[in-house]
């Protein structure tokens, strides 16, 4: 499970790297159409060399990151409250959310290129649930769910609560003050995103309108529509890459 662990960190801070990077060539005139979400990195590793093999390695490491998470919710994580019933719940979920991130990256090895963006999915999804009984109520608590979620994850990484599941006690102090401001930023970058994701869900539920949710490609691309223009973007983007680079810091340093 250790081994899952770091490899899943490592998958997971490609995804990173990739969707910040496409975040960053979007911010400015011609930067091209291609996704920026987990659909866009999957295609931009895919166009590289031996890409199909780099896909299915990335697939197996994010199975391992789901078995790891599963581990947790049937038999605590690491550390004295880890068998508390929240984080076992937490680790559930986590298992579910990675679970659906590894079947989308091997599915496309396999050949399936999926049904969309990631913004056309969160429309069509919207669409359905907005039909059902009470379907308002059901989208807007639930972009209330993610947007407290992502505010939740800022909060955490500003104040620095990823220390306490870090080893760092062999590291250098330069590294341990690299990994705090890629961890702080990356994580308020990451949250921002979400916590944007959801205000738009909740618009979406308001004005029962599907249109109005976005998807992680269309919410990257709402920062540029801000008053200043391409630069929040890119802050954003760059907040992304750091977040990569903090996973692979987890990979390294994560109690396990």
């Amino acid at each position: 499970m250790e081994g899952a662990a770091r490899a899943g960190f490592v998958a997971r801070g490609v995804i990173y790297l990739l969707v910040g990077a496409l975040a960053l060539r979007i911010a400015f005139p011609g930067g091209g159409n291609q996704q920026a979400d987990r659909g866009g990195a999957i295609s931009e590793v895919a166009s590289r060399p031996f890409g199909a093999v780099l896909l299915w390695l990335l697939g197996a490491a994010l199975v391992g990151m789901a078995l790891w998470r599963l581990s947790e919710a049937l038999f605590g994580q690491a550390g004295p409250d880890g068998h508390k019933p929240a984080k076992r719940a937490a680790a559930a979920g986590r298992f579910l959310f990675y679970s659906f991130v590894a079947y989308s990256v091997l599915a496309f090895a396999a050949g399936d290129s999926g049904s969309g963006s990631s913004d056309q999915q969160t429309r069509d999804v919207t669409a359905l649930a907005l039909k059902l009984p009470a379907g308002q109520w059901v989208v807007g608590l639930g972009g209330l769910a993610v947007g407290v979620a992502g505010l939740w994850i800022a909060g955490r990484a500003l104040l620095r609560k990823f220390r306490k599941r870090l080893n760092m006690s062999g590291a250098s102090r330069a590294v341990r003050r690299a990994v705090d401001f890629v961890g702080m930023f990356g994580g308020a970058a990451r949250g921002a995103v979400f916590a944007t994701a959801g205000g738009f869900a909740v618009a979406a539920a308001v004005r029962h309108a599907p249109g109005e949710s976005k998807g992680m490609d269309d919410t990257l691309r709402s920062f540029a529509s801000t008053p200043v223009g391409p630069w929040l973007l890119v802050l954003i983007a760059v907040g992304l890459l750091a977040f990569g680079v903090f996973s692979w810091a987890n990979a390294r340093y994560r109690k396990v």
